[in-house]
């Protein structure tokens, strides 16, 4: 070998060597630990099954008000892995009687997560369909990554057997299982059997591969095998597990794509939609209904106009350009604006009237203030004593003087009056000739012609 060659594979070993030792999961596994840790978290009694229905119940609570945060939090104490590993875990080392005790309590915890959460959404006043739960009932092929990511993290993290706590949490949150648990338990308790159904796969999607996980990362470490069995039944538990995958494999891939598929016939009927909006035509009350994938129509609401058969036929043509061949078109006509234009008109005319009205009123109002607060500056600022000395002065039968104002209204207006009461002193003569006098006098004094002086 050249002394120019020896250097480079010396290199290629360094690289080989480091790269074996930066993804080895063999070295440092705990089988024993790993195995006793497994069949510890398998049962679900005791503490752990009330531990499991205040979690379903928190998680419930949290898809009803559509809160991540809620959801998470009760995965975090939820114990929902043990019996799926148990499962994995016993079928990879041959132990029949810890894959009866799994497939037992695995059961147990569907019951009870189920009961629980469809005892939940029982209560009619928390059966809103939010986006939490709708998002757990159409599983697809990115949840089986996810299931097979996340098991394959728990299952290597466990076979460290150190303190991995954030690990198992973070697993638990990516796999998902108490959600579609929950959202199962609400199609039940609503009579909504397609998102049950939708929610249990995504359930047994996520419970059979993290099992599959454990089942082949325990193999490739090699964990030592309980009861040794033959090659024929070794290969019948590999088939059976391989076809179990293979269908739900099958399954979420095919409703991955009926997902891509009606996400591709939503966005060309909504740029045939926007095309006639461009070219002015009216559209109204579009939802999420009107772009209807399995019967693969688009209904439309045409306002403002009847729609010809000629532009009907044009409307289909643009269909076809945009890759809506065989897409049915539905037309709802509208009736003809001018009756709304007229209506519009109508109620713009009654609508300046009433503001008129009110203006008007508010003006009358403010005249009213206006003038009481004068009748009140005058009240305070009238002479009475001094116009009561001056009476007494220049009329010398007057015994007494009295004021008042007097409100009357004829029901259509209110005014008010100043009234002097008099007394006059027996002994004096000519006191009616005085009384017209001070009437007089007065009026003039104080400026008012509806004086009234009245004679006790």
């Amino acid at each position: 070998m050249s002394e120019k060659t020896k250097p480079v594979n010396e290199k290629k070993l360094y690289i080989k060597e480091y790269l074996a030792a930066l993804f080895d999961i063999k070295k440092g596994t705990n089988k024993e630990g790993t195995i006793k840790d497994i069949e510890d978290g398998i049962s679900i009694k005791g503490h752990t099954a009330w531990i499991l229905i205040f979690s379903i119940l928190i998680a419930s609570i949290g898809l009803n008000v559509s809160s991540s945060a809620v959801v998470i939090g009760a995965m975090l104490i939820a114990p929902l892995m043990g019996p799926i590993l148990g499962v994995g875990l016993s079928i990879a080392i041959n132990d029949f009687e810890t894959l009866k005790k799994s497939l037992i309590n695995l059961g147990a915890m569907v019951a009870i997560s189920l009961a629980t959460s469809f005892l939940f959404f029982s209560i009619p006043l928390f059966q809103d369909l939010t986006p939490e739960i709708l998002a757990r009932t159409k599983p697809d092929l990115r949840d089986v990554l996810i299931a097979i990511a996340g098991g394959l993290a728990l299952i290597i993290s466990l076979s460290r057997r150190k303190e991995m706590t954030n690990t198992i949490a973070g697993v638990a949150i990516a796999t998902a299982l108490m959600p579609p648990m929950c959202t199962a338990g609400y199609g039940l308790a609503v009579g909504n059997f397609e998102y049950f159904l939708g929610a249990m796969f995504l359930f047994i999607i996520n419970s059979t591969y993290i099992a599959l996980a454990t089942f082949v990362i325990l193999k490739f470490l090699h964990f030592r095998n309980v009861k040794q069995i033959d090659s024929t039944r070794k290969k019948f538990i590999a088939r059976l597990a391989s076809g179990v995958a293979l269908v739900l494999l099958l399954g979420s891939v095919f409703t991955f794509y009926e997902l891509i598929v009606k996400k591709n016939f939503t966005k060309k009927a909504e740029d045939f939609v926007s095309v006639l909006k461009n070219e002015g035509v009216s559209i109204i009350d579009l939802d999420a209904d009107d772009f209807d994938f399995k019967q693969n129509s688009v209904t439309i609401t045409v306002f403002g106009k009847n729609v010809s058969s000629e532009e009907q036929t044009i409307w289909k043509e643009k269909m076809v350009q945009l890759g809506l061949p065989e897409t049915k078109l539905i037309i709802h006509q509208g009736k003809d604006d001018s009756e709304i234009i007229e209506e519009v008109k109508q109620l713009r005319v009654t609508y300046a009237d009433q503001l008129k009205f009110i203006n008007n009123r508010d003006a009358i109002i403010k005249d009213k203030e206006a003038l009481i607060i004068e009748l009140k500056n005058r009240l305070k600022e009238f002479p009475f004593i001094q116009i009561s000395q001056e009476a007494k002065i220049n009329y010398k039968g007057l015994q007494s003087i009295s004021y008042a104002n007097r409100i009357t209204t004829d029901f259509n207006n209110l005014d008010t009056i100043a009234v002097f009461t008099t007394r006059w002193y027996d002994s004096v003569p000519n006191t009616s000739e005085q009384f017209n006098m001070l009437h007089l006098w007065l009026k003039t004094r104080l400026e008012l012609d509806t004086l009234v002086l009245v004679k006790e």
